[in-house]
C-alpha cells in the first residue's frame, strides 16, 4: 500500500516494507518478519491471508479492500481503519472496505 498513507494516521507508529528492506520478501517471510516486530499489518493483498498459514501469529492483520492501491481509493477506509486499529486483537483479521461484488 502507499507509504504516504501514513500520513493519514498519524497517532500510530507506522513503518513501510521497504524501510525494512522487506518490499522482496514472500508472504510467508513477510508475516514471519512482521509478527515479531509489529503488533499489527495492515495490507491491500487480499489474498494474503487464504494463501499464508497464519496460525500460531500474534499477529493482527487489518486489509484494505478498496477498487486500487492509489491513495485515493485508501483514503475513504482510514475512518474505519483508525476505529479498528484501536480496538483489534492479537491474531484477529479484519476486513475494511465494502464486500466483493457477486456477480
Amino acid at each position: 500500500m502507499p507509504a504516504r498513507l501514513r500520513r493519514e494516521i498519524p497517532a500510530f507508529e507506522v513503518r513501510h516494507v521497504r524501510e525494512y528492506g522487506w518490499a522482496g520478501k514472500l508472504d510467508g517471510e513477510l508475516l514471519r518478519a512482521a509478527d515479531a516486530e509489529f503488533d499489527i499489518l495492515v495490507t491491500v493483498d487480499r489474498n494474503l491471508i487464504h494463501q499464508q498459514n497464519l496460525a500460531g501469529l500474534r499477529l493482527a492483520i487489518v486489509v484494505l479492500i478498496a477498487y486500487s492501491n492509489n491513495i485515493r481509493d485508501l483514503r475513504p477506509l482510514v475512518p474505519e481503519l483508525l476505529s479498528v486499529l484501536g480496538t483489534i486483537e492479537p491474531g484477529q483479521v479484519i476486513h475494511i472496505g465494502p464486500p466483493p461484488s457477486r456477480c
